[in-house]
């Protein structure tokens, strides 16, 4: 076992958790916030309260569920195999989506340096799809490449973002935020409704927290603190960013904006600063998306080796790399991009956004509902049981409210797709039992 002197602390896995979240998540939001106005801010209230709560609590199932896996194996310790391959199939779809997403965004930004692009809905599909082949085909040289670029590329909005939040007050201009406030003059708790899924997307990613528990100092103390500590950090920044914003540019103008961030730089500034905030968010979605797409393959990899994704995931070349899974996915992505083509890219990442928000939270719902189980699996003290019961309801809460929020098309189109999964483990589930009846033949 490695000694505590080369395990990560509290410090860098509190760091790491916060930069993990942030990435490119945030890239468009100002954009697709500004069309509901400055309330909408309410809603990052609500969202880093319910996001600290799921953080907090899938930091516990992985401490006392350690067996790989993460949400799936949570999931399948309270509902079973099949539990197991939905979650799976449902996190797949989900990344898939949000990869989809993020296209859309390095495209926005992409759009001053190239017009043709932002101008009209094929030049729009035909960008987020050659994004979508390149970070597919970049993957190509396995995980060690795709770590070494994102680790440099995701600072590429970090710092911009992050930047925004402490330097853009002095460009603040209360009477312009005061007029963004509500210019639809729509009832507050809509407007919070409508926007929970666009704050939720900012949040996506920090079910990966617990992952690293293996290689920290003390993980059941600094594990559940860093969740809490690299959410509120990350909602901190997520808040300050997209208020300062809309009290610097417009709200029509803001709305209609497929860079917010480049845009709000270049007021402040000049163009020239534009465009390398520009360039940098650029640099930064396409690293994003090169990691995600990574992630993507893995997921589906980690599902096929379990047999319950065709078996064309799980074959890896001598660099690591699932080769054919990155084909199928990116084919699969193709697809998605064509069912959503919207010549605004906003209004297309707003449709995503809603659908990966829900693909997401019903795989956060079976596996929040296992942490009662696992608990008791390990013989978890009553005060500690106790506790997490409080943070377990909050993240009930939240994710259900969440899941409402998404709107009726996008929880349609998850339910669509989740009865799809059901039908999809229906074929596969002669595999379980083949494998149950060779163990018991194996068996003594």
């Amino acid at each position: 076992m490695a000694g505590t002197d080369k395990k990560m602390g509290l410090t860098g896995l509190t760091t790491l958790v916060a930069v993990n979240m942030m990435g490119s998540g945030i890239i468009m939001l100002p954009s697709s916030m500004a069309q509901l106005g400055a309330v909408s801010l309410l809603s990052w209230i609500i969202t880093a309260i319910g996001s600290m709560a799921i953080a907090y609590c899938f930091a516990q199932c992985g401490i006392y569920c350690t067996r790989p896996g993460g949400m799936s194996a949570y999931t399948e310790e309270a509902h079973g195999k099949s539990a197991f391959f939905l979650c799976s199939y449902l996190y797949f779809l989900s990344l898939a989506i949000g990869n989809v997403a993020i296209a859309i965004s390095a495209v926005g930004y992409l759009t001053p340096f190239f017009p043709w692009l932002g101008s009209g809905a094929i030049p729009l599909f035909v960008g987020s799809v050659g994004l979508i082949w390149l970070t597919s085909l970049a993957n190509f040289g396995g995980p060690k490449v795709t770590g070494q670029i994102g680790s440099v590329t995701v600072w590429g909005v970090i710092i911009p973002v992050a930047g925004l939040s402490v330097i853009g007050w002095f460009w603040f201009d209360p009477e312009i935020f005061r007029q963004a406030w509500n210019p639809n003059g729509i009832a507050t708790s809509d407007a919070i409704a409508q926007s929970i899924p666009l704050t939720l997307w900012a949040f996506l990613g920090m079910e990966s927290a617990a992952q690293n528990s293996d290689a920290v100092e003390n993980p059941q103390r600094n594990v559940p603190l860093a969740c809490l500590l690299g959410t509120l950090g990350a909602a901190v920044v997520y808040v300050l960013s997209t208020s300062v914003i809309m009290g610097i540019v417009p709200n029509a103008e803001l709305a209609n904006s497929s860079a917010p961030f480049a845009f709000v730089y270049a007021q402040m500034f000049n163009g020239w600063v534009g465009d390398i905030i520009m360039a940098l968010a650029v640099m930064a979605c396409v690293g994003s998306l090169l990691g995600w797409q990574f992630t993507l393959a893995q997921t589906a990899k980690v599902t096929a080796e379990q047999r319950m994704f065709p078996q064309l995931f799980a074959r890896v070349t001598l660099l690591g790399a699932p080769l054919l899974g990155l084909i199928a996915n990116a084919v699969l992505q193709t697809g998605m991009a064509m069912s959503t083509i919207s010549p605004n890219a906003s209004e297309q990442f707003g449709k995503l956004v809603n659908l990966a928000a829900v693909t997401n939270i019903i795989p956060y719902i079976t596996a929040l509902s296992a942490l009662l189980i696992i608990m008791q699996k390990a013989g978890v003290a009553r005060a500690i049981q106790y506790r997490n019961m409080v943070a377990l309801a909050l993240a009930m809460a939240y994710s259900f409210y969440a899941l409402y929020a998404s709107g009726t098309e996008a929880v349609f189109g998850g339910m669509i797709v989740t009865a799809v999964g059901y039908l999809l483990f229906g074929y596969i589930a002669d595999r379980m039992l083949e494998q149950r009846m060779a163990l018991k033949e194996e068996a003594p």
